[in-house]
């Protein structure tokens, strides 16, 4: 495991409100938590507790209205979050954003070729996440399951220090959210930072932290028993 000598990411007093017509909702007030690399974290809470505005947040997706968000090491002046690129910083939404232009091997291949760093979908990757059999198929002809699996291959691609997951398992049966588990942890254990929201207990039960949500605050923040991962 690499030698962690500080946070991946931090997160300082981070507020943000949306309008919803005449109403103001406030989806975090002042949160704060950093991210280390070795550690598996699952972010925790019912819906509407701040989960996803949070990991959006970190991703450089929404800019928050009050707090500030740092990375590790340091952005270059006037580069923010969301110009990290994927060799830094992935994020697997909800909605997963997959092109439909491209086959499965192609979404899986994009960062690389975005990076310049090769155009090769990594094809031991394809495999480990059991979605090799359908490199040269279109994501409308996969099923919700099999394109959530090619959007966590096309985040874990480059081997970012830092990757985030909305409700990444959440289309998948209990063998194949062991697997991603499984995935996740490798990748925790090569020295990076994972964050994933999840509502699923066996998710929340692997983690090696736990950061409890509700309505916008962090209501605990617990680290877990120590892992093997493999």
């Amino acid at each position: 495991m690499a030698l962690i000598t500080g946070p991946v990411i931090a997160v300082e007093e981070v507020t943000r409100r949306f309008r919803r017509g005449s109403e103001t909702v406030l989806a975090l007030a002042g949160v704060s938590v950093e991210l280390y690399g070795g550690e598996l974290t699952v972010a925790a809470g019912p819906s509407g507790s701040g989960k996803t505005t949070l990991l959006s947040i970190m991703a450089g997706i929404e800019r928050p209205d009050a707090g500030t968000v740092h990375t590790h090491p340091p952005l270059p002046p006037r580069q923010r979050p969301d110009q990290l690129g994927w060799r830094h910083l992935a994020f697997v939404p909800q909605a997963l954003a997959l092109l439909d232009e491209l086959t499965v091997a192609e979404n899986v291949a994009l960062p690389a070729l975005l990076e310049r760093t090769g155009t090769g979908p990594d094809p031991e990757l394809l495999e480990r996440l059991h979605i090799d059999h359908l490199a040269g198929r279109y994501p409308s002809h996969t099923s919700g399951g099999e394109q959530q699996r090619t959007a966590v291959a096309r985040a874990l691609r480059l081997r970012p220090p830092l990757l985030l997951g909305d409700e990444p398992t959440g289309h998948q049966d209990r063998a194949r959210v062991e697997l991603l588990l499984t995935v996740f942890r490798q990748h925790a254990y090569n020295g990076n930072a994972v964050l994933v929201a999840s509502h699923d207990q066996d998710v929340i039960a692997a983690a090696d932290r736990v950061i409890t949500l509700a309505d916008g605050r962090i209501t605990s923040d617990t680290r877990q028993q120590t892992r093997t991962y493999g």
